[in-house]
Order: structure tokens, then C-alpha cells, then sequence
């Protein structure tokens, strides 16, 4: 079972995006359980989304306390909320911001994490270019497919194209397309980093 949780604001569309995770489970024919954790929903309050994606039937439902993947919407909830308590030492961290770990202050957090797993993409900036709307949550779902490698990005799109229609649906594929490209570019070149450090070495 692979377990993401997501974090971000209120208005954020977190809960929309762990849903659209779940669908895109679905229509791969895998088992799958999004849902948020309650509590103030307030615009720009922190919220959580959890979501669950398994071969067999899920039959947990508590929040996810140890998740394999974590994405942040809201790079300003670094230092605000634990987002990182309990991931998993190869767990993979997705962050909308278009700083790099050490410009968000994480270096020291991440040194012995394996770098292809630790990615940043400008999602707000993606959703504005494409969408109109500095709304993050689609773009990251693109860089989720990229980095985690857990669901194919057609079946993101499949799940986007359900959920918006029109122009909106068109902006949002996009947005999450080019969200992908970025990731899986940036893995790429941290690959080719460790690779070079490891012949030096």
C-alpha cells in the first residue's frame, strides 16, 4: 500500500486533490481512500488530505501517520506545521515553490535522503500560466506521478479530464503535463549528480 498526505490551505483544493488522486487509482483498477483530516476549514487555515492507493482492499481509516510521499501546496507552512512527521526514510517529499531545498532552509533535514525523491515545481506559477488561478493542486499532481512513479501521468490526466471540463480541464492538463516534464527532469539531473559524486568518491 502506498500512502500519501497532503498539505496546504484552506481554499488550496487539498481535499479535490486527494480525490483526483484516488480516481486516477481507480481507473487503473487499483483499490484507493482519499479523505481529509476535519477540522477548521478556513480559508487559508492548514489543512491536511490523506490519500491511500493499494492492489488489495484498504481497510485502514485513520489518518496516515507514517506516509510514503508527502506534498506540500503551501511552502509557508514549512515552519509553521510538522509537515514531515512520520515520512518514511525513502519516502519522497513534493514541494510547490521554485526554491530549491536548501533556499527553503532543508539541507540539513535532507543530507542522507536519496535526492531523485526530493523534488520542487512552481505549481502556483503553472496554474496561473495555464489555468488562470493560482490554484497548485493539479500542477503537483502531474510532479506526483513523475516522482513517485505510483500511477501513470494518463491516468492524472483521465482523473482531471472527470473532474473540470472545457477550458478549465484543458488548462489543468497542461499544467499537470508540464508539472511532470519538470520532475522528471529534475530527477534526472539529481541521478546524474549522485552518479558523479559516487565516481569521485
Amino acid at each position: 500500500m502506498f500512502q500519501v498526505r497532503i498539505h496546504g490551505r484552506g481554499g488550496q483544493g487539498v481535499v479535490t486533490a486527494a480525490e483526483m488522486l484516488s480516481v486516477a487509482a481507480f481507473d487503473e483498477g487499483r483499490h484507493a481512500q482519499a479523505f481529509p483530516s476535519f477540522g477548521s476549514e478556513r480559508m487559508g487555515a492548514p489543512v491536511v488530505a490523506f490519500c491511500r492507493i493499494s492492489d488489495r482492499e484498504i481497510r485502514l481509516r485513520e489518518p496516515i501517520m507514517e506516509p510514503d510521499a508527502i506534498i506540500i501546496q503551501d511552502p509557508t507552512l514549512l515552519h509553521q506545521v510538522d509537515v514531515f512527521a512520520g515520512l518514511k526514510q525513502d519516502g519522497y517529499i513534493l514541494i510547490n515553490t521554485n526554491k530549491t531545498f536548501d533556499q527553503l532552509g532543508l539541507g540539513d533535514m535532507i543530507r542522507d535522503w536519496r535526492h531523485e525523491r526530493l523534488c520542487t515545481v512552481p505549481a502556483m506559477e503553472l496554474a496561473l500560466k495555464h489555468v488562470g488561478r493560482p490554484v497548485p493542486n493539479v500542477p503537483l499532481l502531474g510532479g506526483f506521478a513523475a516522482i513517485a512513479g505510483v500511477l501513470k501521468i494518463e491516468s492524472v490526466i483521465k482523473a482531471i479530464g472527470e473532474r473540470f471540463s472545457g477550458k478549465v480541464a484543458a488548462g489543468n492538463i497542461a499544467a499537470a503535463r508540464e508539472a511532470y516534464a519538470i520532475v522528471i527532469a529534475e530527477m534526472e539531473a539529481a541521478r546524474r549528480k549522485e552518479t558523479e559524486h559516487a565516481q569521485a568518491d
